[in-house]
């Protein structure tokens, strides 16, 4: 008897141990050294901006100096959030194409990246069909039009140039082959691809790969529910980028969704918004403030997320966001929003943000047929099936409403701890 009564003691506390490890994923003594307010990647890409601004200024068609800057340019947009820098950066490309008698298709595929962070996609796609009617770094340019071609919604073309790359143990197809993967709701193979581009990242000891691929693979394990797995490997990055604001936002989502600690999450956005300076980290704190109940807070951060985007000459960049929130505020501006990007990118992510304007709306027709034409089926993103899954509620489809909700729980950690409330409620 009493050996039996140790042996559920130690039963018990183990099983409270275990619980707490799933609860408690995080601890401060990983990250805190991370949240300093120094920003010692700005600091390194403006001094190296400053030395090929002096050499511009002394030779104002030098090609190297104005790729050099480009990147500087870039790289203080990647680091600060300031998006003046992205524009600066594509008006030094121009530049260099129009001065350069070489290599055009390499300044044309530069421009079309730049054009790629301003989701300014069609504009892209033609910059590298333009390239690609080089002899030279075909390759290179069929990669891109991969990526390009994704964002959309052009998947035949898409999988056409994923089988004219495809190269195993290749950095740049098996990340590729990974968001194919991912597209066609197969995230095991995604992460198979993602795990052998790591080895291949680090066996050549290519910081950039790294960061890259560790930061990636963190969001696919988290989207699998891997959470430990998907800390360490933030924790990997900075590691080899202590400011690497991504990261840092990263690990804030797993302290809110998973361990559901709103005021540590505060924290470390915080820390990260005073160097990184984008208007989506109000959203995140906005939800935050609904979740414990401070609906004032909630308006505010929401609020200034729009000054932010409103302020700032974003273009498209902010396009879903935007429709997300409106939709909640003014149905009206978000279907217009909605129906502007759809020819921006006509994707099933950006049909069902369209689908759930129309709803909305009042137009709870017109959004099941939007659904049913270009979205059912065609992705497994979580946000995209619970608004599908209101929009066949509100047609009284419940059939279709109990077999969305019975996915959407594998997806609680992605879509955080409000979406998972409203998802039970469906």
């Amino acid at each position: 008897m009493k050996n039996t009564f140790i042996l559920l003691i130690v039963f018990s506390l183990f099983a409270c141990n275990n619980e707490s490890s799933i609860r408690n994923t995080t601890a401060p003594i990983d990250y805190d050294k991370y949240l300093v307010t120094d920003n010692p990647s700005e600091k390194i890409t403006q001094k190296e901006l400053e030395f090929w601004q002096e050499r511009l200024d002394k030779d104002s068609i030098a090609l190297v100096s104005l790729s050099k800057l480009a990147g500087s340019h870039a790289g203080l947009f990647s680091t600060t959030g300031n998006i003046d820098e992205l524009y600066e950066s594509e008006a030094l490309i121009k530049k260099a194409y129009e001065v350069s008698s070489r290599n055009k298709d390499s300044y044309l595929r530069t421009l079309a990246h730049n054009y790629i962070s301003q989701h300014r996609f069609k504009e892209a796609k033609t910059l590298l069909d333009s390239a690609y009617t080089f002899p030279d770094n075909k390759h290179e340019t069929e990669l891109m039009l991969f990526d390009v071609t994704m964002e959309l919604g052009d998947y035949e073309t898409a999988n056409k140039m994923l089988g004219k790359v495809k190269k195993n143990n290749d950095f740049n197809y098996l990340i590729r082959q990974a968001k194919w993967n991912d597209h066609q709701g197969n995230l095991d193979a995604a992460i198979r691809n993602l795990e052998q581009a790591k080895e291949v990242a680090e066996s050549g000891g290519n910081k950039g790969l790294r960061l890259w691929i560790y930061t990636n693979l963190g969001d696919f394990y988290g989207h699998a529910g891997r959470i430990m797995d998907a800390y360490n490997h933030y924790l990997m990055a900075l590691k080899i980028q202590p400011d690497n604001s991504y990261a840092k936002k990263q690990i804030a989502w797993i302290i809110y969704s998973n361990e559901k600690n709103t005021q540590e999450a505060n924290r470390i956005l915080d820390s990260v918004m005073v160097n990184h300076k984008v208007p989506d980290y109000h959203l995140i704190k906005s939800q935050m403030a609904e979740f414990d109940g401070n609906n004032e807070e909630s308006q505010k951060q929401q609020q200034d997320f729009l000054n932010a985007v409103s302020n700032g000459n974003y273009g498209h960049m902010y396009n879903t966001y935007l429709i997300n929130v409106y939709a909640e505020i003014n149905p009206d501006k978000a279907l217009e929003i909605a129906q502007r990007e759809i020819n921006n990118r006509a994707t099933p992510e950006t049909y069902q943000l369209l689908a759930y304007s129309q709803l909305q709306t009042g137009k709870k027709e017109e959004a099941l047929q939007t659904i049913e034409k270009y979205v059912e089926g065609k992705t497994f993103e979580p946000k995209a099936l619970y608004h599908a899954a209101l929009i066949y509620k509100a047609n009284g489809m419940m059939d279709k409403v109990k077999t969305i909700k019975e996915e959407l729980k594998e997806a609680s950690f992605e879509v955080g701890p409000l979406m998972a409330q409203k998802i039970e409620n469906l």
